[in-house]
């Protein structure tokens, strides 16, 4: 596919595991494990889609999401919340949030990479991509 993907996440292990799916499945993977990094990154080069922890230092996923949203160069980008908010409630706050998908720790290999290609290709959001 040659998509690029911006993956935020903190935890090397995790960050590793979902750099080895995507690139795996032939996408290009930048990253990030903090807000401020994040912020740099997406000031340099617009990825295809993001992949966004909730938990981070220096500002929460939350918050990076707002800002993305908040930007008109931004805006249209797909960002997937992974983490391990998994209480009842959670997803659907994040959805509301504006993220446009979510997917849960510990990370399935198995429907991870499908996933994600699925918001690639435009499913699950209302923002008309």
């Amino acid at each position: 596919m040659g998509t690029r993907i911006l993956v935020v996440e903190d935890n090397p292990l995790n960050l590793q595991l979902v750099r080895d799916i995507l690139e795996y499945r032939g996408h290009q993977v930048d990253s990030a494990t903090t807000v401020d990094e994040a912020r740099d990154r997406l000031r340099s080069v617009t990825p295809h889609l993001v992949v966004l922890d909730i938990l981070l230092p220096g500002g929460g996923g939350e918050t990076l999401l707002q800002e993305i949203r908040a930007n008109p160069d931004l805006a249209h980008l797909p960002v997937i919340a992974v983490t391990a908010l998994a209480m009842e409630g959670d997803q659907e706050h994040l959805l509301e949030a504006g993220f446009d998908g979510y997917v849960s720790k510990p990370i399935d290999t198995r429907t991870f990479g499908p996933a994600v290609e699925f918001f690639l290709d435009g499913g699950g959001s209302s923002r008309g991509r």
